[in-house]
């Protein structure tokens, strides 16, 4: 126990790291649980946290954009939205520090959070903008990754083609 007043030092981006990471785990898994549904929302928004005491423009974006797209698969369509236009605020407003995929995955949070809220016709105008910039994605690891992750939840209009 620390004593009152004390502060607590944390090494806030080893462990925003580490609750990444398991965040990801839980994504990735096939038939979470009630309770490991909990946990994914509970460690993005921990990592996110984290991040947002010692991290970049960059870690903040990509923090939110998980938060955003635990919420998309949980089908939080008020949260994931919020989250989704955080997300996309934040990657125009310091686009020069943002990596190409970093404008992508904003378009797919933001397409999934729009589908989500029934917005089908803006969804589909996103999803094709998000595919268009995952085109541009140097790196060909980095533009097959984007595209996993891009198909990894199911779009009910057209797959967009790599």
């Amino acid at each position: 126990m620390t004593k009152a007043g004390a502060k607590l030092t944390l090494d806030h981006k080893q462990i925003a790291i580490n609750l990444n990471q398991q965040a990801w785990t839980l994504l990735d898994k096939e038939d979470r649980s009630p309770e490991e549904n909990d946990e994914m929302l509970h460690v993005a928004h921990a990592s996110l946290w984290h991040w947002l005491q010692v991290g970049t423009q960059v870690n903040r974006q990509r923090g939110l954009w998980l938060v955003g797209r635990v919420h998309v698969l949980l089908g939080n369509a008020e949260a994931a939205m919020r989250y989704a236009r955080q997300t996309m605020d934040l990657t125009e407003t310091h686009q020069e520090d943002m990596a190409d995929f970093d404008h992508a995955y904003a378009s797919e949070l933001l397409a999934r959070a729009t589908l989500l809220a029934g917005e089908e016709g803006d969804a589909a105008a996103l999803f094709r903008k998000a595919a268009r910039l995952g085109q541009l994605i140097h790196g060909e690891q980095n533009r097959k990754i984007f595209f996993s992750d891009l198909g990894a939840i199911p779009y009910p209009k057209a797959q967009p083609v790599e």
